[in-house]
């Protein structure tokens, strides 16, 4: 047995039997009787050993190390351990899924909104407008006006393919008043997509895009965006139906038109065309239906759950009248599911352009 040299003295209080070296302050177990005297003699002669004998362990085989006992302490290390490579995992597996640029995503568990604030409408626009921005986009046909979701704080945003279609300058303004100008990197006119990016932007809060399959019929919704150019307005409502087929127009001409007619975007649903004809060239996309009131300029914002998490980017709403002059809400809107838009964005960050 290895054991450590301590100094003569070194502990006030050593063991009674420990030998000759005891302080002489230090209380006797009287349990035990003290050591006899060191017989005359060698001085250097080792006093007999007047603890119990010990049973004789078994040699450890040859450069084997001693196991040591786990007591609570390791166990709670351990765990510890394991909860650390649980949590790297995870967050090394959001950035492998959204490429080289780190777009914060997570399940519709995670509270983007504080708790104080946890299931509120006011709490959900307080976390997430910043990260809503009003986009306006000018062409050879007219202008138009949208909106789009920040997905990196360099400038990444989401938005609808038809408010950014044939752009020959796209302008866009943050929640705060700050306006710069973006460039079309991809769209994806079959999925109504579309990525732009900011130029010299650094710093911007970007959402956190959720889970789309977790959502159910029933469970209440919140929309940021800029109708008629009023940016950030905030409506509420709940999710009225899922996988509703929406078909929408591929034609960029006949975008053109409906962005010069004053922003009312055409879709078929149910075998009827609303909000004008959508043209010969349309897709058709499985969209979330809710009665948050969308209205014109709405095209490309957040639709938010609870917690504060995108659950789709808002992209068509039916409107009674064909003028966009009286169109409102009616209670009838649709979005883009976020997991849709998630698994689009390698292709739109790639510049595609279909």
């Amino acid at each position: 047995m290895t054991e450590s040299l301590r100094r003569n003295g070194e502990y006030e209080h050593a063991n009674p039997y420990q030998g000759p070296h005891q302080h002489a302050s230090s209380p006797v177990n009287p349990e035990w009787p003290p050591p006899p005297a060191q017989p005359p003699g060698n001085p250097t002669q080792p006093l007999p050993d007047m603890r119990p004998e010990q049973p004789e362990q078994p040699a450890e085989p040859h450069g084997r190390r001693p196991a040591r006992r786990r007591g609570p302490a390791a166990l709670l290390v351990a765990v510890a351990i394991v909860a650390a490579a649980v949590g790297g995992g995870t967050a090394y597996g959001i950035q492998e899924l959204a490429g080289g640029d780190t777009v914060a995503s997570s399940s519709t568990s995670t509270n983007v909104v504080p708790s104080s604030q946890k299931g509120t409408v006011s709490g959900v626009a307080k976390a997430v407008s910043p990260s809503i921005v009003e986009i306006n986009a000018t062409s050879n046909a007219g202008s138009s006006t949208g909106s789009g979701v920040i997905i990196t704080d360099d400038g990444e945003i989401i938005t609808n393919n038809h408010v950014v279609s044939g752009a020959s300058s796209v302008k866009v303004t943050t929640s705060d008043g700050k306006q710069y100008t973006a460039e079309v990197v991809g769209t994806d006119s079959k999925k109504d997509l579309a990525l732009i990016k900011l130029e010299n932007a650094s710093g911007l809060k970007a959402a956190t895009l959720g889970d789309s399959d977790g959502v159910g019929v029933g469970d209440q919704v919140v929309a940021i965006g800029s109708p008629e150019g009023l940016t950030g307005t905030v409506t509420s409502g709940i999710v009225s139906a899922l996988d509703r087929d929406v078909t929408v127009s591929t034609d960029e001409d006949q975008q053109q038109q409906e962005q010069r007619q004053g922003g009312q975007w055409p879709f078929e649903f149910g075998g009827q065309q609303f909000n004008g004809d959508t043209g010969s060239s349309t897709t058709t996309y499985k969209a979330i239906q809710t009665d948050a009131s969308l209205n014109p300029g709405n095209s490309g914002g957040a639709l938010i759950d609870m917690n504060g998490n995108i659950i789709g980017i808002n992209s068509a709403m039916y409107s009674a009248t064909e003028s966009s002059a009286s169109a409102g809400s009616v209670g009838l809107g649709f979005a883009i599911p976020i997991n849709t838009v998630k698994a689009d964005l390698p292709e739109l960050r790639a510049g595609a352009s279909n």
